[in-house]
């Protein structure tokens, strides 16, 4: 008998302590977004019918907010058997303008049958021009306090209309899930920088360094990869791009990328290229007799994967060295294209020198922390490449 009470007993503490959602919401009940662009702020149609007829509050038309809305079963990605029924997208665009990103979002609960939810928000794109005037900081600022919104979430720029890149050209396609399934081509090119996600970015903004953000480009529906936007650390603007090429050099420099090709002209000015095998960056800080300076060194090993010259292909297989310092000069060039811009142009390090400097002399990098990008603009930057050419693809002589 005593047993059999000390069992119930227990039963019910095991039950007591059981956790459970009292407060939940079914997700039928919630509407899930994926994306979040943000623009320079601009009237739709529907918004300034809207205003005419005295649906206003008071606010300033700072920013244009398009959230994308999906369906719940399609959070886990892109249905790739059937999606939505009939021509209808499966995902609906929503806008609104204002100067509070908060203010816009809750603008929605008085437009739509449903509350928005953050937790499956995958990517946020926000417009270069919105940068120039207001600073990522003020921003994201919403972003960052909302604990619906997951830290991993990535971080985009884009040129020209940001809310373009949040609309798909094919009809079963989620842009918010294509944008970011475009990383997986990392392991093709190093033109996709590694993705900056919310805690990173916060990271960079609290410290006020500069960096550089995946810039995004759409013609015709279609959105690509093409270069990068710098952030000023001090400012939290944008300052300027980087193009395809700068931007490959920079992941090569931070050890990001680790594919890609190289093209040159060989002696016949005809088209000869390197296809990347592996790529090794290191950056070397000196600071002799109070003087900084700083060495990079590249070495990578790759194949001879195309040639144009078909009189003379022998003689870039059989005179490896002749190709290699091609390339070699290639990459040299390449490389000081890109510091240069950022030294000269922009006066904006996102190429992890300063990390390099505050492992390598601390004590130096504490006199130099908050006027750091000045200093950098005018620190000598050698570099040396170390190419190696391993194979030559398959031929026949």
């Amino acid at each position: 008998m005593c047993r059999r009470i000390l069992v119930v007993l227990c039963s019910l503490l095991i039950l007591a302590t059981l956790t459970s959602c009292w407060s939940s919401k079914e997700i039928e009940d919630l509407a899930l977004y994926a994306g979040l662009a943000l623009d320079v702020g601009e009237f739709s149609a529907t918004e300034q019918e809207l205003e005419d007829k005295g649906a206003t509050y008071y606010k300033k038309n700072k920013i244009t907010a398009t959230v994308q809305m999906v369906p719940a079963n399609s959070v886990g990605g892109t249905d790739k058997q059937g999606g939505s029924s009939g021509s209808s997208p499966p995902y609906m665009n929503v806008t609104g303008t204002g100067d509070s990103v908060l203010e816009i979002f809750r603008q929605y609960s008085i437009l739509r049958e449903r509350p928005i939810i953050g937790h499956h928000l995958k990517v946020i794109v926000i417009s270069s021009e919105l940068l120039k005037q207001q600073r990522i900081n003020q921003l994201m600022d919403f972003v960052l306090r909302d604990n619906d919104i997951r830290p991993s979430t990535m971080v985009f720029i884009s040129q020209g209309r940001a809310a373009d890149t949040m609309v798909a050209k094919q009809k079963n396609e989620i842009p918010a899930f294509h944008i970011r399934d475009m990383l997986r081509n990392q392991k093709r090119t190093s033109k996709v920088l590694d993705p900056v996600i919310l805690s990173k970015m916060d990271a960079n903004m609290h410290s006020k360094r500069s960096y550089a953000l995946q810039n995004l480009v759409t013609a015709n529906g279609e959105v690509e990869f093409s270069g990068a936007g710098v952030i000023k650390g001090d400012t939290g603007h944008w300052v300027g791009p980087l193009n395809q090429e700068e931007t490959e050099c920079l992941s090569w420099l931070t050890n990001g990328g680790q594919s890609g090709v190289i093209k040159t002209y060989d002696w016949s000015n005809e088209p000869i290229t390197y296809e990347l095998k592996s790529m090794k960056s290191k950056i070397t800080a000196k600071a002799d007799g109070g003087e900084l300076s700083f060495d990079v060194k590249l070495v990578t090993e790759g194949r001879l994967s195309e040639t144009w010259n078909v009189e003379e292909y022998p003689a870039a297989t059989h005179l490896p060295q002749k190709a290699e310092e091609l390339f070699k000069e290639r990459l040299e060039g390449m490389m000081k294209s890109m510091l240069h811009k950022l030294q000269s142009d922009y006066k904006a390090d996102v190429g992890g020198f300063s990390t390099r400097l505050s492992i390598q002399e601390p004590a130096l990098w504490n006199k130099l922390e908050d006027h750091w990008d000045e200093v950098f603009s005018r620190t000598p930057i050698h570099v040396t490449v170390d190419l190696k050419i391993t194979d030559f693809g398959s031929f026949t002589q």
